[in-house]
């Protein structure tokens, strides 16, 4: 048991700007982490996600009925390692493209499939997979969908039996999400923006080579701290349940459980209440980290939008009175 006598509470004052940069797969393709934590959300949002196709990009048989060949239309791409996509939002737009020659299998391996992907150079490119007597749904398998290169993107599959050189049939192309196409909002994802972490609603696929999964990308701005002077009372956002109940017969049973989340809080004496440089952060979105030891290592992070109610009092400094309104619960941190 201690008394704490050396606390601080620091608050988010600005922010620093990082480019795009690759997210880590956490080894279950589920969760991906950067080291650019935690993420604020003070004066922009971050901009993260997993490349895929955004709008557009229909694959259909070449109009001009070449044999083997595709047409794809034009088409916006989340990918922001491809060259020439957008420093800001990661965003590409990719030509339409005609002709696009696909591969057909061998007399006697009749069946293979085409994968139709736009790759790091933003050009539209096909990767044959190996011919064999029947289809797979193992990548990379005989008979199955290739490989693809890492940092391409997938947006449809062609599908030979017939070894004949032909126009490609409508029923030969497949584009079906998540199967035979990669989409940058599949599946869905959520942000834990205090610790980095990018967790998808199901684990990516592992179809590029490696294997390994798509690239995930984050570009956004980290905080800079500053420390709120005569601060006092901190209080953590934390949850808490509670439950209601219904009375039978035989006794009372519970009926149901619900969780709230309080708002975070403090309290601090300012200089005059009116140019205190917190006030001008107030209804942003802000990342607080509050120190038990002003010389330790462990702390804890809020973030939320902040509020205020100053009350200026006869012959007494002004105080200001703050709440948080967080996005998650208070997230501890040993170092």
């Amino acid at each position: 048991m201690s008394i704490l006598t050396t606390q601080t509470i620091e608050y988010e004052a600005a922010a620093t700007p990082f480019a795009f940069a690759a997210m880590t797969d956490s080894g279950d393709h589920t969760v991906f982490t950067t080291t650019n934590t935690p993420l604020s959300r003070a004066d922009a949002e971050p901009v993260i996600g997993g490349y895929g196709l955004i709008t557009g990009g229909a694959v259909i048989p070449a109009v001009s009925a070449t044999n083997n060949a595709v047409d794809t239309a034009a088409m916006e791409l989340f990918a922001p390692g491809m060259t020439g996509a957008s420093a800001t939002t990661g965003k590409i737009t990719i030509a339409a493209d005609t002709d696009v020659a696909c591969t057909r299998g061998s007399a006697t391996n009749t069946h293979i499939i085409n994968s139709v992907t736009v790759d790091t150079s933003g050009a539209v490119a096909v990767v044959a997979g190996t011919a064999t007597t029947a289809f797979s749904e193992t990548r990379a398998a005989a008979g199955g969908p290739p490989l693809i290169p890492v940092g391409s993107v997938e947006i449809a599959q062609v599908r030979f039996t017939s070894t004949a050189a032909a126009a490609v049939a409508s029923s030969e192309i497949y584009s079906a999400v998540g199967t035979h196409q990669e989409r940058y909002d599949y599946p869905s994802s959520t942000v834990d923006y205090l610790n980095g972490k990018l967790t998808f609603g199901a684990a990516l696929p592992l179809i590029h080579t490696g294997p390994v999964a798509k690239r995930v990308y984050v570009r956004g701005s980290t905080p800079v701290f500053s420390e709120i002077q005569n601060a006092k009372d901190w209080v953590p956002a934390e949850t808490a349940d509670s439950t209601t109940s219904e009375t039978n017969y035989t006794g009372t049973i519970a009926a149901s459980i619900s969780t709230t989340l309080n708002q975070a809080s403090f309290t601090a004496s300012m200089s005059d209440g009116v140019t205190d440089s917190i006030l001008g952060r107030t209804g942003k979105r802000l990342i607080f980290r509050f120190k038990p030891s002003r010389n330790g290592t462990a702390y804890q992070l809020t973030q939320g939008f902040l509020n205020k109610t100053r009350t200026f009092g006869v012959k007494a400094n002004p105080v200001g009175s703050f709440t948080i309104a967080p996005d998650q619960a208070s997230v501890d941190f040993s170092s």
